[in-house]
């Protein structure tokens, strides 16, 4: 004699099909989750060197115009 699905049955095979595709994509968020933070990490690196860079340039430019006004002044 064949068993015949019950509302219950079907029910937690469309849960259980529910939850494995929850899942996936939970972990889909996580892995997009940790990339965006490693490139956050990576962009906030790139921002602190480019500040040092600007901070050595700001200085060199500052010595060079002195020397400068020093040479025109000299003669």
């Amino acid at each position: 004699m064949k068993r015949k699905k019950t509302a219950t049955s079907g029910t937690s095979i469309r849960l259980s099909a529910h939850e494995k595709i929850c899942a996936e994509r939970m972990q889909t968020l996580i892995k997009t989750i940790d990339e965006l933070r490693s490139d956050v990490k990576q962009l906030h690196s790139d921002m602190s060197k480019g500040k040092g860079v600007i901070a050595f340039l700001i200085i060199v430019g500052g010595l060079v115009g002195s020397v400068l006004a020093i040479l025109k002044f000299v003669k």
